[in-house]
């Protein structure tokens, strides 16, 4: 039959510790799926950044193809040269009626004299194919730009106008990634990102908003007019990966917080049952061993006594055998009465000592005197080892007595073959003390801190078979405590144990 406590064991584990385990094994599992929605979210807000450079970027080279397209289209050609005037940035720009170059014109700064009217010549023919998709994309609703790599320092950007002619603007690279981009990235990036062009090639950071290197970009985009250009993002002090990290960490450090909280609580609960449990289980015991040391002189007492009132005994010497008998097991009766009723006492704290200066050699010449007799009836070896020269100290005699008593009493209950007690007094360090020493069976290591314990009796061997109460060592403890003494076991299996009670000078 299974025990409570492991019935107990078995609920807990299947009521309490199965949904803990489910419950952390699904929130890591959720954990990883929510950081991967998380790790998205961030990225697409990323994203978002750089797609508003890249439009804002377009947009700038829009605008310069509405002034031109208005330029042609009202054939006020001094406004091109005057926008080429205003902006540095932009090495020239040029026109023509087609692919093939026809009424081709270039505008330059002021001085310059159309020196590059071969390299526009040659755009248009390196970049046909592009043109031809340019057309293909206005004949569908859509004017588009199409950036195209003329030099490492230059890039042109071509595009058709309203009268269907070709325009194209050529710009120094560096110098509108770092004029007209700087402003603009720097208002976006504010104090969480660092936004950063680069070129991918070499690794050479053209323009960032803040101190970064290009290992440190978590996410990037090629810029749409340089595709020569990337456009790199990331979080200021910490990337992306860093806080889902970080974020995952603290959530698995939280989750087995929790568990081990539960855990421990589910280990105090069981703690808690098992001491409740073994209580019990004691109380029980003590329950039985209790009506079993009183039914044995009560049955004694009740067989003598009914014998001698059938008048069954005739002979003197048989009468006052059973007279003895008689007394001998009605005292038995009253010492386990008196054990238990000092017991309760004590542990309703009603329990009054009287103290006086004593003579401790003096009380336990009085309890040897008195258990001499009978223990040497017993075929027991009783000894008594006194020293003279020990100080009177401060006592309850009584209840001294009771504590040497009940040792006494434990000394004879567990011997064995060898039957002998020792009674020793002695002084040690501030201290004199009583010892009782015996031959017996001995105490286990493991036990001799139970000992003391009320209802503690070892369950198993000579001991278990040994009728008690189980309050003998516990009543001597809690005298020894109200002396504020100290009480010292020195027990081996098979060699005896010694019971020292030491009480302050």
């Amino acid at each position: 039959m299974k025990s409570p406590l492991f019935k107990i064991v078995t609920t807990l584990i299947a009521v309490i510790f199965i949904p803990i385990l489910f419950f952390t094994v699904y929130e890591i599992s959720s954990l990883n799926s929510s950081e991967k929605v998380l790790n998205q979210i961030y990225s697409n807000q990323l994203d978002a950044i750089l797609f508003s450079v890249n439009q804002y970027s377009e947009d700038l080279v829009s605008s310069w193809r509405n002034k031109i397209n208005n330029s042609v289209l009202d054939k006020k050609y001094e406004s091109t040269v005057s926008f080429l005037n205003a902006n540095n940035t932009v090495s020239y720009v040029f026109t023509a009626d087609s692919v093939n170059g026809e009424n081709l014109r270039v505008f330059e700064r002021e001085g310059e004299n159309e020196k590059e009217r071969g390299s526009a010549a040659e755009i248009l023919r390196a970049n046909t194919v592009v043109i031809n998709r340019l057309y293909t994309y206005k004949k569908s609703g859509y004017l588009k730009l199409e950036p195209v790599d003329i030099s490492s320092d230059s890039t042109a950007v071509v595009f058709l106008l309203d009268d269907n002619s070709v325009g194209c603007v050529v710009f120094n690279s560096a110098s509108f990634i770092n004029q007209l981009l700087d402003s603009k990235m720097k208002s976006i990036a504010g104090n969480e990102f660092i936004l950063a062009v680069y070129r991918p090639s070499g690794n050479n950071i053209v323009l960032s908003t803040d101190r970064i290197n290009t290992a440190d970009i978590r996410q990037k985009k090629p810029l749409w007019l340089l595709p020569q250009y990337s456009l790199g993002i990331t979080l200021k002090g910490k990337t992306i990966d860093d806080l889902v990290k970080a974020r995952t960490y603290q959530n698995l450090i939280l989750i087995g917080g929790i568990s081990l909280l539960i855990i421990l609580g589910i280990w105090l609960v069981f703690r808690n049952l098992k001491k409740e449990i073994q209580l019990a289980q004691i109380k029980a015991d003590f329950v039985s061993n209790v009506s079993h040391e009183l039914r044995t002189p009560l049955s004694l007492i009740s067989l003598f006594a009914e014998t001698l009132q059938l008048g069954r005994v005739k002979t003197e010497e048989k009468k006052n055998e059973y007279y003895s008998i008689i007394h001998s097991e009605t005292n038995r009766l009253s010492s386990i009465v008196n054990k238990v009723l000092n017991f309760s006492k004590m542990e309703a704290g009603k329990r009054s000592f009287h103290f006086e200066i004593s003579d401790l050699n003096s009380v336990t010449d009085n309890v040897f005197n008195t258990y001499r007799f009978h223990l040497q009836n017993n075929n027991f070896e009783f000894e008594f080892c006194k020293d003279e020269t020990i100080a009177e100290v401060y006592l309850d005699k009584d209840a001294v007595s009771e504590a040497i008593i009940n040792l006494i009493d434990n000394a004879v209950k567990y011997s064995d073959e060898h039957k002998s007690v020792i009674l020793r007094t002695g002084k040690e360090n501030g201290y004199v003390f009583v010892e009782v020493e015996d031959k017996g069976i001995g105490i286990l290591e493991a036990d001799q801190k139970k000992v003391f314990d009320k209802f503690f009796r070892v369950s198993t061997g000579y001991i278990h078979n040994t009728k008690g109460t189980g309050l003998g060592l516990s009543l001597v403890k809690q005298i020894v405590d109200a002396h504020n003494g100290k009480i010292i076991l020195s027990s081996a299996p098979g060699k005896g144990s010694r019971f020292r009670i030491l009480f302050p000078v």
